[in-house]
């Protein structure tokens, strides 16, 4: 902003009689406006002729703004809106994590490759001359003075243990409504969900997990309703795993992981308080349910509901909200009260009325609309608790 000074006036002009120098405002998007009309102290000021000025081109109209030095020739002045809301991001685990079963053998496999493996063992003592006689005489072996511990025997037994300790220490039990994530040196291997007696690479690392349907009842949660009172909120999760190779390696507990997705959840949709409508409630349980599941479907997890089973108000505001819901509670009874009067003294003096019982001018039907109204409201009064 800039102050500038016009030529005086000359004696021909009203209040001419003393030069009077006229200031002027210029601003960078109005044009010269003159002092004297902000800060008038007499009617002797000399008119300044305004130039049209546009601060800006209105919405249906065809003004243009004033050009600025620093913006070229026809180019539109722009505007500053609302950024855009950037979607939140998704939580992405490795493509290749994917479950797969996992190449496992019967269960009677294993167990006749530990059997053999007994077998070579006793064999290779009868053969190294170590097998006691009594133990020759059970399994009626031929008397044999043995051959010494040589480097085969020594080889004899090295490979027997090892098939035996292959076929027994292999063998696992499959149960329903569990799985075994395998992996090799830090490898994905396999997952599986078989049931029985099986045989299972003893050098694979297993990992077990529950696949059964599950569901998880919260401790009371942090949340609020659409207005942004603080509540607290006990949720029911149903839920289960579905891929056990990614709930498993994707994430580091997916038990934790699903707990703080449902916190999250609750933080950012509002709760509808008990005694709302039930299409309110299964709103919110929807929302809910889409929050988590776009949360943990990326690491294996198959939610199917998240219901609020109880919400109340936070320690810190509950009296607060106590005092309002009864403050409401009272008010809604009382003009309950007062619409049930006004209605039996507008009947009852009809009544008198149009069956002729009295006549009344308009003093006695305000004196009797103010009795009949005193009454009723006595006679509840002293009805009510």
């Amino acid at each position: 902003m800039s102050t500038t000074t016009s030529p005086p006036p000359e004696s021909g002009e009203p209040g001419g009689g003393a030069a009077r120098p006229t200031r002027l405002i210029r601003n960078e998007a109005t044009t010269e406006i003159p002092v004297h009309l902000l800060f008038r102290d007499d009617s002797g000021s000399a008119p300044v002729p305004l130039e049209p000025a546009v601060v800006d081109r209105r919405p249906g109209t065809e003004e243009q703004p004033p050009p600025r030095p620093d913006r070229p020739a026809g180019e539109r002045p722009r505007v500053r809106g609302r950024a855009p809301v950037r979607p939140r991001p998704v939580p992405r685990v490795d493509p290749a994590l994917v479950e797969r079963p996992a190449r496992v053998l019967p269960g009677a496999v294993g167990v006749l490759a530990g059997a053999c493996g007994v077998a070579g063992c006793v064999a290779a003592s009868w053969w190294a001359g170590l097998l006691p006689p009594v133990a020759a005489e059970a399994l009626r072996l031929p008397a044999y003075a043995g051959a010494g511990l040589g480097p085969a025997q020594w080889a004899a037994y090295a490979g027997a243990g090892a098939l035996g300790l292959f076929g027994f220490g292999g063998l696992a039990r499959g149960r329903t409504g569990r799985a075994w994530v395998l992996g090799l040196f830090g490898r994905y291997r396999g997952t599986v969900r078989r049931t029985g007696l099986l045989w299972v690479n003893p050098l694979l690392l297993r990992r077990r997990v529950d696949v059964r349907l599950r569901h998880w009842r919260s401790e009371p949660v942090p949340a609020a309703d659409g207005n942004g009172v603080a509540l607290r909120v006990v949720v029911l999760v149903v839920w289960r795993v579905r891929d056990a190779a990614r709930a498993t390696l994707g994430v580091e507990d997916h038990e934790t992981y699903l707990r703080e997705c449902v916190e999250a959840a609750l933080a950012r949709v509002p709760v509808e308080m008990p005694g709302g409508t039930r299409s309110a409630a299964d709103a919110t349980c929807d929302a809910l349910t889409r929050q988590v599941v776009a949360d943990t479907a990326p690491v294996g997890l198959e939610v199917f509901s998240v219901q609020p089973v109880r919400v109340e108000y936070a320690p810190e505001v509950a009296a607060a909200m106590h005092r309002r819901r009864i403050a409401a509670l009272d008010a809604q009874h009382r003009a309950s009260v007062l619409t049930s009067v006004v209605d039996s003294v507008e009947d009852t003096v009809t009544r008198l009325t149009m069956r002729g019982l009295v006549e009344l001018d308009d003093y006695e039907r305000k004196v009797l609309v103010k009795d009949l109204t005193v009454a009723f409201c006595a006679g509840r009064g002293e009805a009510g608790p």
